[in-house]
């Protein structure tokens, strides 16, 4: 019932899903809920509350349960979201496979760890699945479907098909790779990023600036395979014009960093002049963003809808 398992919990709640939401300490539950409450209410307030219910009506679908066999009583689905820690996850997924029948969905929102070390061994195995969703799940709608080599063709579509139900942005990956997509791709953006920064090319605040309102002002709306393909007469003749020069670039990109040192006091020195950290101020940048969020999702679908 932390950050994650709240956020999903509304994500289910808002598709019109009941939900039990688990934790060991009843005080974690108590507290989930009252900050589920908040946040709703002043969603629902703001106008940026999802689904077509009211947050009233929403709140009633979600229930807490300290008991896991009572928790998943009769459920059809069930996202785990416990701390990015394998031996803690293998221990509630074993857990889980004594106490489930076979048509229940057993998902993980981790964001790292394998399907083949999470999952290897189970008697469920073909009901297993990676659903990743991106911090924070309520307002980036992205979901990473990553199978287990094992796990049922069936298992993936359901997954798939829930998760466009409740609004989400699901993709699915063929195989299972280290970092999934996600995060191989953003590994690589933070790994350029330091290097430029360590090597004093730029600075920390205007490498954020060529992101925030250059790359990613398109990246919004559009990946980097359109992108290309709009930046000239198709991707064909993108890679004629270009191919060459990307290569001259790519080839002079340095080692991975060791994200120590130096660059890491430079680059926290910067941040932490425009964001002290402080508790009060970093959740109040973080309210800022998730609002920001909020309004380019409302744009987006109004975009759509047009």
């Amino acid at each position: 019932s932390g950050l994650i398992g709240r956020s999903w919990a509304m994500v289910f709640a808002a598709g019109g899903f009941k939900v039990k939401l688990y934790d060991i300490a009843q005080q974690q539950l108590t507290n989930a809920l009252e900050n589920i409450r908040k946040q709703m209410k002043e969603m629902e307030k703001s106008g940026f509350l999802k689904g077509a219910l009211s947050a009233e009506q929403q709140l009633a679908l979600i229930s807490v349960c300290t008991d896991l066999k009572a928790a998943v009583e009769g459920a059809t689905f069930i996202q785990e979201c416990t701390p990015e820690n394998l031996e803690l996850k293998k221990k509630i997924f074993s857990q889980l496979d004594l106490i489930v029948g076979d048509n229940v969905i057993l998902s993980s929102s981790t964001s790292c760890l394998l399907p083949s070390k999470l999952f290897t061994g189970l008697k469920h195995v073909k009901q297993c699945i990676v659903s990743h969703p991106v911090n924070p799940p309520y307002f980036v709608p992205l979901v990473e479907i990553v199978p287990h080599p094992e796990t049922d063709p069936s298992t993936t579509e359901r997954t798939y098909a829930l998760m466009k139900k409740i609004g989400q942005s699901p993709v699915k990956l063929n195989r299972e790779i280290e970092g999934f997509v996600l995060n191989r791709l953003q590994y690589a953006v933070i790994s350029e990023a330091w290097r430029l920064v360590g090597e004093g090319v730029i600075s920390p605040t205007d490498l954020d600036l060529v992101m925030s309102d250059g790359l990613g002002m398109r990246y919004a709306f559009i990946g980097p395979l359109e992108t290309m393909h709009l930046n000239a007469e198709g991707v064909s003749n993108y890679c004629e014009r270009y191919a060459e020069g990307m290569r001259l670039v790519l080839n002079t990109f340095g080692p991975v960093p060791e994200f120590s040192g130096e660059t890491v006091q430079k680059v926290n020195q910067a941040l932490s002049e425009k964001i002290p950290v402080v508790p009060k101020v970093l959740d109040a940048r973080r309210k800022w963003r998730d609002e920001c969020l909020t309004g380019l999702a409302k744009l987006k679908t109004q975009m759509k809808s047009d």
